[in-house]
């Protein structure tokens, strides 16, 4: 290599090979691996190199010279700005072949198992699949209040009421919102000073149901006019069945504060997700893509291959959503979930669904699993559903202590997936399978369902 050659602002000419699961194309300059946001394999493109590390490079897209037969007019204004979608440039069939190419990356660069997912399922919507958007709020250059997303790699709010991935009735919903700010001169958060009542716009919609759910999130105790608010969205929207204030007083990252405080209808949403009717409250998760989530939740079931006479543990089970689908096909179903709100949503979800062989238990995954192990439970089948930061090694531990026959893990970052399959390998648990869903077209995110068995000793 020759280090004189690389410059950092000069400008060169590259190939792009491939996409990183950030969302950057690669390609070689100097014998070095350069990243540069917005291209597609197959691109040639000029280069700025904007920074030079000791083991690769950084670009900056300065032009393309010739397009990839994989490379689309992305169709957002804000594309490249804000964080949200990483790959709207690329055509759909091309984006889920690069992400079977990140699953299977992880498996084996970070788990270090010789195994080949199934190629990728795609999202049966790619564009208005969401049902829930967090729009933090901000200001514009005039002092206005405008709702968005964080621009890449920082926290300035981007003005983007009219996404694309979102149903369109929340942009209506949204410039209501700014009437009534507007009209009683709400003031904005600013996370810098902590300063300033309102931090967040969060809304949810039962894709089923069509029911609305609206969460304002601020940094204070209460919201003055709040009647106001309430009058005009449930006038205006009949879909919205709850209205509910969230404190958050926190100087934090973390959009959601402990308190909230339902304005005006029910504490929640409700849905129907694989036949099971489900209440989601603000607090509980519920997957954000449907259509994928019935798909991503249908291969579970069948890489779990239930027989009718299992103990069906499910950890990290949210409102009940994957446990519930499959509880008329086990004996006796467990789950365990440490948010109150989602475990009280599960239960009632369970019994409006007529669920008699239910439990659910409030607590950290790796304590109940610990609990439940000296109580001799001996589960046949443990769900594992942890957040992107993956399974702690405690919990792991106690899911192989259980010696259940099969695991199946559905995970949000396959990286942490991965380094948890070498973690289960060390307990006796070997990955067999691997089905990656693209839960989120558009964007560098890829959910997966994965089926680890037991060794034989």
């Amino acid at each position: 290599m020759n280090k004189d050659a690389i410059r950092e602002n000069s400008i060169v000419e590259t190939e792009i090979t491939a996409v990183t699961n950030e969302g950057s194309g690669v390609s070689r300059y100097n014998g070095m691996v350069m990243f540069t946001p917005f291209t597609a394999p197959g691109d040639v493109a000029r280069v700025k190199i904007a920074k030079a590390g000791k083991t690769c490079l950084y670009g900056e897209l300065e032009e393309i010279v010739k397009p990839s037969e994989k490379r689309i007019a992305p169709d957002c204004p804000v594309f490249g700005e804000c964080g949200g979608c990483a790959l709207r440039h690329i055509d759909y069939a091309a984006e889920t072949e690069i992400k079977t190419g990140w699953v299977k990356d992880h498996i084996s660069r970070i788990g270090g198992f010789d195994l080949d997912p199934l190629p990728t399922k795609p999202s049966p919507n790619c564009e208005r699949y969401r049902n829930k958007a967090i729009y933090q709020a901000g200001k514009n250059e005039k002092g206005e209040a405008v709702f968005g997303f964080y621009r890449r790699k920082s926290h300035d709010v981007i003005n983007c009421e009219s996404c694309l991935l979102q149903p369109e009735e929340f942009s209506e919903i949204l410039r209501a919102v700014k009437f009534f700010v507007k009209e009683k001169k709400i003031s904005i958060y600013d996370e810098k000073s902590h300063s300033g009542l309102l931090r967040a716009v969060y809304i949810r919609k039962g894709k089923v149901t069509g029911e609305v759910g609206v969460c304002i999130v601020i940094n204070g105790d209460r919201l003055p006019g709040a009647e106001l608010l309430v009058s005009v969205l449930s006038t205006q929207f009949k879909d919205i069945v709850s209205i509910v204030l969230n404190v958050n007083k926190e100087r934090t990252n973390v959009v959601l504060g402990k308190k909230f405080v339902t304005l005006f209808g029910k504490d929640g949403i409700t849905d129907v997700l694989c036949g099971v009717k489900i209440d989601v409250s603000p607090a509980a998760f519920y997957q954000v893509n449907h259509a994928a989530a019935e798909l991503l939740y249908s291969e579970a079931a069948r890489l779990a291959d239930l027989k009718g006479d299992e103990t069906l543990l499910d950890l990290y089970c949210g409102a009940g959503t994957i446990g519930l689908s499959m509880a008329g096909k086990v004996k006796r179903l467990i789950g365990v979930e440490i948010v109150p709100e989602a475990v009280e949503n599960a239960k009632k979800n369970a019994e409006r669904s007529g669920v008699k062989n239910a439990e659910f238990i409030c607590g950290d995954a790796a304590k109940a699993a610990e609990t439940l192990q000296k109580r001799g439970l001996r589960p046949d089948v443990v769900i594992l559903d942890p957040p992107r930061k993956g399974c702690s090694e405690e919990t792991l531990a106690s899911v192989a202590a259980m010696s259940p026959e099969k695991i199946v893990m559905v995970s949000c970052n396959t990286a942490t997936m991965a380094r948890d399959f070498k973690v289960l390998s060390e307990l006796g648990y070997a990955p067999a399978a691997a089905q990656p869903v693209d839960m989120f077209p558009r964007t560098a995110n890829i959910e997966c369902a994965a089926l680890l068995t037991r060794k034989e000793k």
